[in-house]
């Protein structure tokens, strides 16, 4: 068991002031928000997550609100989540679990499995076919080569980690370990990590992109392509918005946006 969350209602997020003025005017606190819900997991801690990363967990079963901070964000709403956990799993980050809403903010995340067998040296290039079902290999999106070893030291191979201390013919002293990686994509015993690239904002359109490794002599070494993936971009908020009216037979509000 893990993240529940099933049974819990009413989460907002309130902005606290950072001060009041003499005319009753608060100044907001930057980036500090209040976080409410409703619960029926008497038993349970709960965790908060913003934006899919970690914030905290309440201090115990009847805690049903908790500070916490939020980014910057003026382009798309901050996606904030709760979610009931034993008090065993508590202060475990289960951010891994929650399905990433990045595609929702004209951005598309692509992951890519760093294995050992990828050279020393070796660079990615992702490329896009711009919403028209043939990728472009001739204009990569990253504006700079992505790195797959930018640490040397994470790469594993005979003669590249401590000499003589680790396997003959492999010297995986440096290797990710079992389970500490992207479990059950990589080696048994060994396993292997994830880098990510984030692309720049999208038009709405459904986009497939391809990603080639290439070695330190530019030689492409392998390739693969995504499925077709659909990208939304978030409505930009409205500069002002104002009552217009209210009718309390229907109770009907209708709001003046600018």
């Amino acid at each position: 068991m893990a993240l529940i969350s099933s049974d819990i209602e009413n989460v907002r997020a309130f902005e606290l002031p950072g001060g009041v003025w003499e005319h009753g005017k608060c100044v907001p606190a930057p980036r500090v928000v209040l976080v409410s819900w409703h619960s029926s997991h008497d038993d349970k801690l709960h965790q908060v997550y913003v934006d899919g990363q970690f914030a905290g967990a309440t201090l115990d079963t009847q805690q049903r609100q908790m500070v916490v901070h939020v980014p910057s964000s003026f382009e798309t709403a901050v996606r904030i989540q709760v979610f009931a956990v034993t008090s065993e799993q508590a202060h475990i980050d289960f951010s891994g679990m929650i399905e990433p809403s990045i595609s929702q903010t004209g951005r598309v995340r692509i992951s890519i499995l760093r294995q050992q067998n990828l050279p020393l040296g070796a660079t990615a290039q992702v490329y896009s076919d711009h919403g028209t079902g043939q990728i472009d290999y001739d204009a990569p999106l990253n504006s700079s080569p992505i790195f797959v070893w930018p640490a040397w030291q994470d790469k594993a191979g005979f003669g590249l980690s401590m000499f003589g201390v680790s396997d003959f013919g492999y010297d995986a002293t440096a290797a990710i370990g079992f389970g500490k990686g992207s479990f059950g994509h990589g080696e048994f015993g060994v396993d292997a990590d994830i880098f990510e690239w984030t692309s720049a904002p999208l038009e709405a359109a459904a986009y497939k992109f391809g990603i080639k490794i290439f070695d330190r002599s530019g030689n492409a070494s392998s390739s693969a392509e995504t499925r077709q993936v659909t990208v939304t971009p978030a409505a930009r908020p409205a500069e002002s918005v104002a009552v217009s009216s209210f009718d309390k037979q229907v109770n009907q509000l209708v709001l003046n946006v600018e």
